[in-house]
């Protein structure tokens, strides 16, 4: 499944997604390696990009996992990592396997190798133990398409992950059904934690509304008929956009760029609104989940 394309010529937006939010704290920047990869060995060696407050201090950590076939340093994933930096978290976009898509078992696979705690040198090993971090305050995580079936894993493999923002996320994707591992009740992340957000024109998780509702109802545990909006009172559950909320009219798998998912440029109200789909609106959820 080719989620992205044209990944190689957004180096030129980088620079605007990475800038800090107006007002924010100042943030430092800082690259690492880890050791992941798919199957029993995690042998490869990824990047991880990310951003930290240049403050002294002990902050919780931010992961955040791209699409298939994305550069892990994709703009979108930059603007997430700068926006939870400045809101207090050693904050970063990994690299991982994401060349192709998969089962259950192959990306459970990669996310094992990208999130487990039992090893240093796994991305999560690398994060929490940055002289700043404090894994013991929470790590929450969001990703895209595939990057959003690995950060619902997570806590499959470090019991520290707290909660999850899923862009694109679902149990069905074409000819590949993951309701075994990524359904409600079927892993460690309670549906209580997960948030989700999906396009009506999903063409992998709908491509209609009903059968983007289905999939989201599959995922969270979560039923409103007929509704688009679909939230606990904590603010987990599930929200479908409307053609009409996106700025290209066309809420689809890549609903925060315009352009489809060759755009270069990210929607407006997903990067600055505070929409119920919005960027900001979404990673300040995650925030309630931590502790400062």
């Amino acid at each position: 499944m080719k989620t992205v394309g044209a990944s190689f010529l957004l180096g030129a937006f980088l620079a605007l997604a990475w800038a800090p939010a107006a007002g924010a704290q100042s943030l430092s920047s800082f690259t690492a390696t880890y050791s992941g990869g798919s199957g029993l060995v995690c042998g490869t060696t990824y990047n991880i990009r990310g951003q930290e407050p240049a403050a002294t201090g002990k902050y919780p950590v931010f992961i955040y996992t791209v699409g298939t076939t994305e550069q892990y340093d994709h703009s979108s994933a930059l603007a997430a990592v700068s926006e939870m930096a400045a809101r207090g978290y050693v904050a970063a976009t990994v690299e991982y396997d994401n060349a192709t898509f998969g089962s259950c078992s192959t990306i459970s696979s990669r996310a094992k190798c990208t999130y487990d705690a039992s090893r240093s040198t796994s991305a999560i090993g690398r994060l929490c133990a940055r002289a700043k971090a404090d894994c013991s305050k929470g790590v929450v995580v969001a990703g895209f398409s595939q990057g959003s079936i690995m950060a619902t894993l997570a806590k499959n493999y470090d019991s520290r992950v707290r909660a999850a923002y899923g862009l694109g996320c679902g149990v069905q994707y074409s000819i590949y059904d993951l309701s075994s591992c990524v359904a409600d009740g079927n892993r460690a992340l309670p549906s209580d934690r997960l948030r989700i957000i999906n396009g009506e024109q999903d063409v992998f998780v709908g491509p209609t509304e009903s059968a983007v509702r289905s999939q989201n109802t599959q995922t969270t545990g979560l039923s409103c008929p007929l509704a688009t909006s679909c939230f606990r009172s904590n603010g987990s559950g599930w929200y479908i956009i409307d053609d009409l909320q996106v700025a290209d009219l066309q809420a689809d798998h890549c609903y925060m760029r315009t352009g489809t998912c060759i755009g270069l440029t990210l929607d407006s109200t997903w990067r600055s609104g505070t929409a119920p789909w919005s960027l900001k609106t979404n990673l300040d959820w995650l925030t309630q989940f931590t502790t400062p």
